[in-house]
């Protein structure tokens, strides 16, 4: 069942678990999430991101995310992840995401509340939550293409003037992830994170969780990020499986093994993270 997201989030960090935000980029990779989140009786939170344009056009993502959402007997949101413009946002409300992001983390202070405060406006007219990026989760140094790599940390003095310029529904925090493959799992700050949560009750989103750290993720969840956003793991661990080609006799095998890969990864987070059963008992 497709669900407005903003309780969804507030309940994570009421309660201190957070809920995974996939990426999908086909079918079946949101195929593979439904597959898990049914299979275990749990909320999801199925995203696509902007710059994936270029692998799955909008419209084939919204006629996915809808189909899949619409279909599940779990609460499912589907979230547009990364929007850059607020042309781009738009679109995707009329196309049925019912959760939107702008992340403008890499303009100026000032220039992040604009952009957010235009989109929060188009937004909670038509009901729909908005999640906006202050800081900026970055790109480590084994991924290519992504435009700016530097994470700069979120500043917990800075918080407090964010939300209440531009009324965002979640935040989400830079605290020492960033997008991609670690090398080793990286250092996250629990004493920033602690201290964004004195100033505010706003559910918390954190980006870059891939190969973060089971402990760093569990300690995250349990301190406050109520969405923690996942997409490399998923297709690093689709594409290790295919590398039992070979043992393959086709193509159908090829992409059911992708699936599968997916699923463990998905079931293995919901463990992590203390996502509760639906309903929550």
């Amino acid at each position: 069942m497709l669900v407005n997201g903003k309780k969804m989030l507030q309940e994570a960090k009421a309660n201190h678990y957070a809920i995974p935000a996939c990426n999908y980029i086909d079918s079946d990779s949101a195929r593979a999430f439904l597959k898990v989140a049914e299979k275990e009786n749990r909320p999801l939170i199925l995203a696509y991101a902007q710059k994936h344009q270029g692998i799955l056009f909008l419209e084939e993502a919204a006629s996915i995310g809808n189909y899949f959402a619409k279909k599940a007997t779990v609460p499912v949101v589907l979230h547009l992840d990364h929007g850059e413009d607020i042309d781009f946002i738009a679109k995707a409300i009329q196309l049925g995401f019912n959760s939107v992001m702008i992340d403008a983390s890499s303009e100026s202070f000032e220039e992040n509340i604009r952009l957010t405060r235009e989109v929060v406006a188009l937004s909670h007219a038509f009901d729909i939550p908005v999640e906006a990026e202050l800081g900026h989760v970055g790109a480590n140094d084994l991924v290519k293409d992504l435009g700016h790599t530097g994470s700069i940390y979120t500043d917990p003095e800075s918080v407090t003037v964010f939300i209440a310029q531009t009324k965002v529904d979640s935040l989400a925090v830079s605290i020492g992830t960033a997008h991609g493959l670690y090398k080793r799992s990286p250092h996250i700050s629990f004493e920033a994170l602690s201290q964004i949560c004195q100033v505010t009750d706003l559910p918390l989103v954190l980006h870059g969780g891939s190969s973060s750290g089971d402990e760093n993720l569990k300690r995250c969840a349990e301190g406050g990020i109520a969405k923690i956003n996942i997409y490399t793991d998923f297709v690093d661990a689709a594409f290790q499986a295919l590398k039992e080609w070979p043992a393959f006799k086709d193509w159908i095998e090829v992409k059911k093994k992708g699936q599968s890969a997916m699923e463990a990864v998905l079931s293995h987070y919901y463990a992590v993270f203390g996502t509760p059963k639906y309903p929550r008992r």
